[in-house]
């Protein structure tokens, strides 16, 4: 049901978020959601539903915008989704930096995309922009801080400083997890592909994607059921803080002994079993990866024909090395 799953994405990505900030009556407000993902793994797609966008998806040039408007109720002024879209996997990984500032970073929520149907290349993906987005989230929060301690007067640095993300005391494994530190939302996609996998391999994904998803406090939705779900035959929804490890169990081990992987911790054995049932993909597309300004599907003639003749000027003798990366982004937000 489309509209379902619209108002799914659109209340989980956004319902941390709304809790953290202060109760502002029935004034509008301003959220930030960043989607990244894998490669090609229907991000712009997931988007267009949670927009009730019916036009066919067009493929991500580096970094896009767009933005959304939802009233909660009739009457009520309605609330912004400022929504941001990483394209090329953990190819364009540099540009994660853009969305995340000092400014916005108190109402932002990532929604991390993971193609099911390319289990080999899952847990790199995941580990890869995870751990650069959570690198800038921190940085932007120490940024947000030093203006909030800069400013004069109590009342001014208070309400500069963004909240931090704090769990609930009854949170299970509130011990053992390490909170991701804005609100967090995995999506596996291409579910259609991945339903007809061997048992075995979609129970070490699935079991796997509920280990990442707790351990970081986030919600893990794979396609679009109406209900709590944690059977790996079936379609995942597992809210944040509705699993534990205990539930989870230990990681499959089929043709493994646990013991001999010597890992250093839970995270770390998780990541040995699940490799040794997919090993991980060489990252060779970032290498790879053909400058989008010479890509065709992307050709803007007059833009191009200026960009050449200006890197002409500055680099006769080197070829062409600027991508139009910033050609989607709304010139109010360059650096």
């Amino acid at each position: 049901n489309r509209k379902i799953y619209s108002d799914t994405l659109w209340e989980l990505a956004a319902a941390e978020v709304q809790g953290r900030e202060e109760d502002g009556g029935d004034a509008a407000s301003e959220r930030t959601v960043f989607l990244l993902g894998s490669k090609a793994g229907g991000k712009t797609s997931i988007l267009l539903r949670c927009l009730d966008r019916d036009e066919p998806p067009k493929p991500t040039l580096a970094l896009e915008y767009t933005y959304g408007r939802r009233a909660r109720g009739h009457n009520t002024p309605k609330d912004i989704a400022h929504l941001w879209e990483l394209g090329g996997g953990i190819s364009l990984s540099d540009l994660i930096q853009i969305p995340i500032t000092a400014l916005n970073i108190k109402s932002l929520a990532v929604i991390l995309v993971l193609d099911l149907s390319k289990p080999n290349a899952l847990w790199g993906t995941m580990e890869r922009l995870l751990q650069t987005t959570q690198a800038h989230v921190e940085k932007a929060c120490s940024q947000a801080q030093r203006a909030g301690k800069a400013k004069a007067g109590a009342k001014q640095k208070a309400s500069s400083q963004p909240a931090a993300r704090v769990l609930p005391k009854d949170y299970p494994d509130r011990e053992l997890i390490s909170p991701f530190p804005v609100p967090l939302l995995i999506i596996g996609s291409k579910y259609d592909i991945f339903q007809e996998f061997d048992s075995e391999k979609k129970k070490v994904v699935s079991k796997t994607l509920r280990f990442v998803a707790h351990y970081y406090a986030a919600s893990l939705i794979v396609s679009t059921p109406l209900s709590l779900s944690t059977d790996y035959n079936k379609p995942l929804i597992i809210p944040a803080g509705s699993d534990s490890f205990s539930q989870i169990g230990s990681p499959p081990s089929t043709n493994v002994n646990i013991d001999s992987l010597h890992a250093k911790n839970p995270k770390d054995l998780w990541e040995k079993v699940y490799e040794h049932v997919f090993p991980s993909e060489s990252f060779s597309e970032h290498r790879e990866l053909k400058d989008p300004a010479r890509d065709p599907q992307y050709s803007e003639p007059q833009i191009d024909a200026m960009r050449a003749q200006k890197d002409q000027v500055k680099h006769p003798q080197q070829p062409l090395a600027c991508t139009v990366s910033w050609y989607s982004v709304p010139a109010s937000l360059h650096h």
